[in-house]
């Protein structure tokens, strides 16, 4: 009977004791509040509206059907081959809320409103207050046609 008992209280330990971690885990990427959303948006760089894309550095915000909550900003990073980042609207280190919809600065930042955080639009990499750096999405690029396909 103890042995019974002993072996039902550890295994009950180690159940609520994973369940405990994995329920409190965020994601590596983002804060665990940050919402899902389904992103498929095609570009078709020929077209006047995305018509920066085709250059390094200079970016636009995407607000379509299944472009995420708050839509997205992409950028070209590199010319040749082309090479593109596609970042979430959302501030990667807050909830959403109010003001923490992420904004292009000075063409060479992201700005989150709420807290003043900052990234380098180019790569990413956190400059000041968050420690994330935005969520970023896969995209293919097609040079033939000039489409730009942006999903998750």
């Amino acid at each position: 009977m103890k042995k019974t008992f002993s072996t039902v209280a550890i295994l009950t330990f180690l159940i609520f004791s994973f369940l405990n971690i994995n329920s409190c885990s965020n994601r590596e990427d983002t804060v665990s509040c940050f919402p899902n959303s389904t992103i498929n948006v095609n570009l078709n760089l020929n077209l006047a509206a995305y018509n920066n894309l085709n250059f390094v550095g200079q970016p636009i915000y995407i607000d379509e059907q299944q472009s995420g909550t708050r839509g997205l900003i992409v950028v070209r990073t590199v010319d040749n081959p082309a090479t593109f980042k596609v970042y979430d609207r959302n501030a990667p280190h807050l909830c959403p809320d109010t003001n923490t919809t992420l904004e292009i600065k000075n063409g060479t930042s992201i700005f989150c409103p709420k807290d003043n955080a900052t990234w380098i639009l180019i790569t990413g990499q956190p400059t000041a207050v968050a420690n994330l750096p935005p969520k970023t999405y896969f995209w293919n690029y097609d040079a033939a046609t000039k489409n730009l396909s942006l999903y998750n």
